[in-house]
């Protein structure tokens, strides 16, 4: 009986051991594209982004005796200038400045096109207190209805009453300001106008701890050895060799435990059926 349990606690001295000075592998990117920190400029997938953030949050724990994970989180950004467009339809209406104009374009060949200003014919008439509130229209047109001053009522030709709306041309290479930023004729159709101008984005990608992204068509892993450093490789295969390294590990580490667990018990029972009175 002695020498089982001699047997059992040399076991678990020798699995204790190995448990307890095992090495665990890490995640070690081995020459990585990027070694970075939060405000450093990188180059990934041929593009140069700048490390806007990287942060370490706690998930999860709270009042139900559940542990918190500590997650890392980063993101690069990178600012870039587009080329975008917009149509202008023949006839249709747009907002310059502060006023509305009308988009007129003459011809099937034209190369140029007009805004032709939209008066706001309700509020001149507002503005005037000898004419009426509302146009008259009868069967030869339309007319504005003035009273002088000895009460005489007069309709005026909408045409004579109105001011002659403001005109602005703008041939194809030609610029002007819209929207707060200066636009050029790109081309003009029988259909409308094209304008074009430049803008400047940004591209964001965010990713998390081991996690894997794509940029500029190439993949890759990110690893954040602290929570103020960004490693990325693209050698993935490296990467998931060293996942599968750290899982076989774990499963030695764990296989280990249980016989230092299953040993200490046997020898305890041992231990203890040798006090049990024989009954023979």
């Amino acid at each position: 009986m002695a020498v089982f349990v001699a047997l059992f606690l040399a076991v678990a001295g020798v699995a204790g051991a190995l448990t307890a000075t095992a090495d665990s592998p890490e995640i070690t990117l081995e020459n990585p594209e990027v070694d970075a920190s939060q405000g450093d400029s990188v180059e990934v997938g041929g593009e140069s982004y700048v490390v806007a953030d990287i942060s370490e949050t706690e998930e999860g724990g709270g009042g139900h005796g559940g542990a918190a994970t500590t997650v890392i989180t980063g993101t690069l950004e990178r600012e870039f200038t587009a080329e975008t467009s917009e149509t202008w339809a023949n006839g249709s209406t747009v907002t310059v400045g502060d006023r509305e104009w009308r988009v007129e374009v003459t011809g099937e060949n034209a190369t140029e096109f007009t805004l032709v200003e939209v008066l706001d014919r309700q509020a001149i008439l507002g503005a005037d207190d000898a004419a009426e509130n509302e146009t008259v229209t009868l069967d030869d047109g339309e007319y504005v209805a003035v009273t002088d001053d000895s009460g005489e009522r007069t309709l005026v030709p909408v045409d004579e009453y109105f001011p002659a709306p403001e005109q602005r041309s703008y041939e194809v290479g030609e610029t002007l300001e819209y929207d707060g930023q200066t636009v050029t004729v790109d081309g003009v159709t029988a259909d409308g106008a094209v304008l074009v101008w430049e803008t400047t984005e940004t591209e964001t990608v965010e990713f998390s701890q081991h996690s894997v992204v794509t940029i500029g068509g190439t993949d890759y892993v990110a690893h954040f050895p602290d929570a103020s450093t960004l490693r990325m490789s693209s050698d993935i295969e490296a990467y998931e060799a060293q996942v599968s390294e750290i899982d076989q590990f774990n499963q030695y580490n764990s296989g280990l435990s249980r016989v230092l667990v299953l040993s200490v018990l046997s020898s305890i029972m041992l231990a203890g059926l040798a006090f049990i009175p024989s009954r023979y």
